[in-house]
């Protein structure tokens, strides 16, 4: 009986041993890799380098460009403004000049200083 025991636990034994034993394929590692494998994999990073560095300078010019025409929008709008500033400006002047004419034209102003008096109004 022992041995029949025995017997059964040595085939045990040589069944798992034949199970673990399979023939299994080896993965490359890393470091294994083909030179062709290598230069694929540096062709690729080169492409996405360069892609990104495309992405990149079309950003900066989009940016440029909206940095540009905001800084012509905002000539433009300043331009408007001082051309507003010196045609009320001239409008007041003019219109100074004027009432100081008609007071000398009608005779009420009699002297320099009130001339000068007319002007300030």
């Amino acid at each position: 009986m022992k041995k029949q025991i025995l017997s059964l636990a040595v085939i045990a034994l040589l069944a798992f041993g034949v199970q673990s034993c399979e023939k299994k394929e080896p993965k490359p590692a890393e470091d294994e890799l083909t030179l062709g494998n290598k230069v694929d994999s540096l062709t690729t990073d080169i492409e996405e380098v360069k892609d990104s560095a495309v992405v990149k300078a079309e950003n900066a010019a989009a940016k440029a460009k909206e940095a540009t025409q905001k800084a012509a929008d905002d000539v433009e709008a300043a331009a408007k403004k001082t051309a507003t500033d010196v045609k009320d400006a001239t409008k007041k002047g003019a219109e100074k000049v004027e009432n100081a004419a008609k007071a000398a034209k009608d005779g009420t102003v009699k002297t320099a200083k009130d001339v000068k008096e007319a002007l300030k109004k």
